[in-house]
């Protein structure tokens, strides 16, 4: 047995690439906390979660305070009790955005120490489904992109081997969002696919009228088109569009896919890996979702995703968003369209940890033995 012996806990801050808006907020800064866990063997597993925008502070505060001293001594294979037992030691915050997104952290952290001491890639040790998936693109399809450049960016997308687009709507009125689709359907054909992406936007009045007129552009699917807690909702506009209902990256418990799941609310579950607190709930949501032959692309992180989804059947989608390029050595793998899984022990990324220790953020910074 192999105890856990130290936690290291650190918290950098990603500037993204390109300017990211959407129909309820934009942001220019990706709070990053990492931990890493050392046990008794000198082996190490690094995981991360992250924020758009603010709110990393209150995670670090969260994981010095209260999760991470639970972590000393405790065998670190045994992942899916010390899941259990961190949750239930905050059950009084719980469920919630922050307290997912710090489990997240030391469950990442744990799978990734696992899969290293186990000599296996992630996706190989978690099921190994398939060696690629294919990738869409959301980096050019931002709200305030103007309608040629969202033209020009799926046909280069299209060019890459990507196979499809996802376009943020909900300009002011109807008219504007169907005219910026329309000419992205021109142009690159019909049998690329479109996404659409209202952020949670609309009421249901307003989601019925832009789903209709979703209809007539064969979208993939109408990404969170109402507030995620009003699921009912989401059941009478589910039963009332031929347009696939996505939603999850705004879901934060196995409990609360299970109910879109059993009232047929959603027809994509978009869990993500961050905010449904690690991969040990991600695996529950992914193989419940199976049951209902529902389709997991789970939202961001594509570099922890690609492993995940190469892990199960369901996954038909990873959604390309860069994220860590500032901080690792080599990015995720990509070919013609399509993401591979590393075929390396662990997470499969390769953190650069000199890069690491010049962009993170020294008040946020502690070492636990």
């Amino acid at each position: 047995m192999a105890c856990i012996e130290k936690v290291d806990i650190l918290m950098v801050d990603l500037v993204p690439k390109v300017l990211r808006t959407d129909a309820i907020q934009s942001f220019d800064s990706q709070q990053t906390p990492l931990v890493k866990i050392t046990d008794s063997d000198g082996a190490t597993g690094c995981g991360y979660s992250y924020t758009i925008g603010q709110g990393g502070p209150a995670i670090i505060s969260l994981l010095k305070e209260t999760l991470a001293p639970q972590l000393i001594g405790e065998d670190a294979e045994n992942i899916e009790r010390i899941w259990k037992k961190l949750l239930f030691s905050t059950h009084a915050t719980a469920v919630g955005a922050i307290t997912s997104l710090a489990l997240a952290t030391i469950d990442t952290a744990l799978w990734d120490l696992r899969s290293r001491k186990a000599g296996l890639p992630l996706y190989q040790l978690l099921g190994g489904s398939k060696s690629s998936v294919p990738m869409y693109t959301t980096e050019g399809g931002w709200l305030h992109i103007d309608t040629e450049d969202l033209v020009a960016d799926a046909l280069q997308a299209k060019a890459n081997g990507f196979s499809g687009s996802k376009i943020k709507i909900g300009k002011p009125h109807l008219s504007e969002d169907r005219e910026r689709l329309q000419a992205v359907r021109e142009a690159v054909g019909p049998r690329f696919e479109i996404m659409v992406d209202a952020n949670q936007s609309f009421g249901r009045a307003e989601a019925t009228r832009r789903a209709r007129m979703l209809e007539d552009f064969n979208i993939a699917w109408f990404e969170e088109p109402m507030p995620a807690d009003d699921i009912q909702e989401h059941v009478r506009l589910a039963a009332s569009t031929s347009v696939p209902i996505a939603v999850g990256e705004s879901l934060y418990s196995i409990s609360q896919f299970k109910d879109y799941l059993c009232l047929g609310a959603a027809s994509i579950v978009q869990v993500d890996v961050a905010r449904i607190g690690g991969i040990t709930p991600w695996l529950k949501v992914a193989h419940m979702a199976e049951a209902f032959n529902v389709s997991v692309c789970p939202h961001f992180l594509m570099e922890m995703h690609v492993s995940l989804v190469c892990a199960i059947p369901n996954a038909p989608w990873l959604e390309y968003i860069p994220q860590l390029d500032d901080i690792t050595a080599q990015g995720m793998s990509m070919t013609d369209g399509r993401a591979m899984p590393s075929d390396k022990p662990g997470l499969g990324i390769e953190w650069d940890w000199d890069k690491i220790a010049a962009q993170s953020l020294p008040a946020y910074h502690s070492t636990l033995t």
